[in-house]
């Protein structure tokens, strides 16, 4: 679903994107997200097989296990939500992407559950997902139009590991809900605690007082499907989420 570009028209594109994914989420009866994020990159177990074979130290090779993991998640969750509620109470939602985002919505479609995309026009990313659901395929010109949506609605975020677009998302999400202009509270899973411990140090923000204590509150380091769906629906099927 094209989202007309035209400078020409710079304020009634902004308008359009979002007066077209509010209907269409009105029209298709979508409630609530949780939010995957992470690296468009990642590569399948079939991508990960050829790269092994061409390259054994590609360092991509070390996010396959995340998209497997993301599908597995998504499948799960999807299943959770339909035997829970009954209705699409909570859809999964990704950036459109390939990679983790592709894997994360096969894992709803195949479950049966709404497959949401937020893409972006980006010079670097042309790779399709099949696996989104009809009428539920978005392609946004402006970042903080498509980080709108996914904040608005967004129920539970889970983030795998990924590069500058991953990391301005969750810190986008992670501000909002620090400033209360997101004031609802909901769980954050950082999925992979390798990726994590290595690449992010909270504890040096809290050491220098730049945060507090409560800003990291709910967020949840795991390695483990299991653990991150639990963690999940736990919080989500608490009377005040209902």
């Amino acid at each position: 679903m094209s989202i007309e570009n035209s400078k020409d028209k710079r304020a009634e594109r902004i308008i359009n994107e979002y007066k077209t994914p509010n209907q269409k989420f009105i029209d298709e009866k979508v409630e609530n997200m949780i939010v995957f994020f992470g690296s468009a990159r990642s590569p399948s177990a079939s991508e990960a097989e050829t790269l092994k074979k061409s390259n054994p130290d590609n360092p991509k090779l070390k996010l396959a296990k995340y998209s497997k993991d993301a599908e597995m998640l998504a499948f799960m969750l999807s299943e959770w939500n339909q035997q829970t509620f009954g209705y699409h109470k909570y859809s999964i939602c990704t950036g459109g992407g390939p990679g983790i985002m592709r894997a994360a919505n096969k894992g709803a479609y195949d479950a049966g559950g709404k497959s949401i995309g937020l893409s972006i026009e980006l010079p670097f990313e042309e790779e399709t997902n099949p696996y989104l659901s009809e009428n539920l395929d978005f392609n946004f010109h402006y970042f903080f139009m498509r980080k709108f949506w996914f904040a608005y609605r967004a129920e539970a975020l889970v983030i795998m590991p990924g590069g500058f677009g991953t990391m301005d998302e969750l810190f986008e999400m992670l501000t909002l809900i620090q400033c209360q202009k997101i004031k609802k509270s909901f769980p954050i899973v950082m999925f992979g605690k390798e990726f994590w411990n290595k690449f992010l140090n909270m504890e040096a923000l809290l050491d220098y007082g730049v945060i507090n204590k409560e800003d990291l509150e709910n967020l949840f380091y795991t390695d483990e499907v299991d653990e991150a769906y639990k963690y999940i629906t736990t919080k989500l099927e608490k009377p005040n989420n209902n």
